[in-house]
């Protein structure tokens, strides 16, 4: 599992721009309709050798001026509760604003490591500008152009020297699954685990106590053994009004990280909003299994198109990783619980196969030599081996005399056509090309 690191700080001081640059992706924040919470970015960065998850806390707009910093003051409690280290961004073009101290005086409060980054200081006389920052009682602060970079370097320097080891994971001899149950609140992620263990063992959202880590629970019936990962409800009472949205997000990045499959909790009352693929997403980018589970089917109103069409509006809401097991469940009822369960013990299989290097050989350049890649510039590519790399999840690496005009459509034909000879359904996979 990697440490968590959360950005914080007010609106338009260039917190998406600094973010973007650490995972270095454009993923530009969407803000589809005013009054709406604004999709939360996270990615991966990595500095120096060590990885890191890194958490956009943009806020949102709703009304008054008061209920914005509220919403603001939330998510930086938020952030200071569940993530590792904390960079909090300011503008200094605009200077210290009542926010800014507000956010601040949260912040000198925590026990946790908190770098105060300027940003903005494109030249020598915004460098002198960026002293005031001093009376934020914060100590130390780095000066950065998230536009350009300067001055990230010495930040994430500073970053990766304070955040805490983390602790080596234990390698068991026969470590069993990892299967993590994420999803919105209120998707019913309880009430399945519930189902599955036969108690009411994961109702816990009254209980005081830490909350910090994923919590394993060995699952041994109907002949099915692995560790349940639970995100579901866990939170202290104090914290029953803070920003569930957000807070989901932060619980699934660790449960993920921690996990072999992860199943997703969708709301059939509700759709497969953008919170939902936002988990869906993040569950793609660190490569482990999915399987998307609509619950609470039951209280919908059903025809005969009805399961077709809500699954296919899913696929085009995953595209281009349409390759994933859709299971429509309740709950309540325990309707189609143990096929769930199935269907995540195949996805775990499947990203877990080997397939022998001759038998791949023979299928795969069999289909290059009837379908080769484009001609480009006049050259021709050939391919003339591949193989399955020996990693934990599926990656293929297919030799050829001209890399370079291997294009990402034919690598999805590649990718395409090993999920039609083989069963990879719902697990992501790497198409490599490499020189001969």
């Amino acid at each position: 599992m990697n440490n968590i690191v959360a950005i914080v700080g007010r609106p338009n001081v260039g917190k998406s721009t600094f973010f973007n640059r650490l995972i270095q992706r454009r993923e530009a924040i969407v803000d589809s309709v005013s009054g709406v919470t604004r999709d939360r970015n996270y990615g991966k960065s990595e500095w120096n050798g060590k990885e890191f998850s890194v958490i956009d806390t943009g806020g949102y707009i709703k009304g008054s001026d008061d209920i914005f910093e509220g919403e603001i003051r939330k998510q930086v409690e938020l952030a200071i509760d569940e993530a590792d280290a904390i960079i909090f961004v300011v503008d200094v073009e605009e200077g210290i604003t009542p926010m800014d101290e507000e956010v601040a005086k949260l912040l000198r409060k925590v026990t946790k490591p908190v770098l105060l980054a300027v940003n903005k200081v494109d030249n020598g006389k915004r460098e002198q500008d960026a002293i005031e920052f001093y009376n934020l009682g914060l100590g130390e602060y780095f000066t950065i152009a998230g536009m350009n970079g300067s001055g990230t370097g010495e930040l994430l320097d500073k970053l990766v020297e304070v955040l805490p080891e983390l602790p080596d994971a234990v390698e068991e001899e026969n470590p069993l699954p990892r299967f993590c149950v994420v999803g919105r609140p209120n998707a019913g992620k309880s009430s399945f685990i519930n189902a599955l263990i036969g108690e009411d063992r994961f109702v816990v959202t009254d209980i005081a106590g830490t909350t910090r880590d994923a919590i394993d629970t060995r699952y041994n019936r109907f002949g099915f053994e692995f560790n349940l990962v639970d995100t579901a409800g866990i939170r202290r009472k104090a914290k029953v009004k803070e920003d569930l949205e957000f807070y989901s997000v932060m619980r699934s990045v660790r449960a993920i990280e921690h996990s072999d499959v992860c199943i997703l909790m969708i709301d059939a009352t509700r759709g497969f909003e953008g919170q939902d693929q936002n988990i869906f997403w993040l569950a793609e980018k660190n490569r482990k299994g999915v399987v998307i589970l609509v619950n609470k089917w039951d209280l919908v109103e059903k025809d005969t198109m009805s399961t077709k069409q809500y699954e296919a509006k899913i696929r085009e809401e995953i595209a281009p990783f349409t390759d994933v097991p859709i299971l429509f469940v309740s709950a309540l009822t325990k309707q189609r619980l143990l096929k769930a369960l199935e269907t995540a013990v195949k996805v775990f299989e499947n990203r877990s196969q080997r397939i022998s290097t001759s038998k791949f050989n023979e299928h795969m350049l069999n289909i290059i030599e009837h379908m080769p890649p484009p001609a480009l510039k006049g050259k021709y590519v050939k391919i003339k081996y591949c193989m399955q790399l020996p990693t934990p999840v599926p990656q293929f690496v297919f030799f050829a005399n001209l890399p370079q005009y291997v294009k990402d459509p034919y690598k999805r034909f590649l990718e395409n056509k090993i999920r039609e000879n083989w069963d990879f359904s719902g697990v992501p996979m790497d198409i490599y090309i490499r020189e001969k």
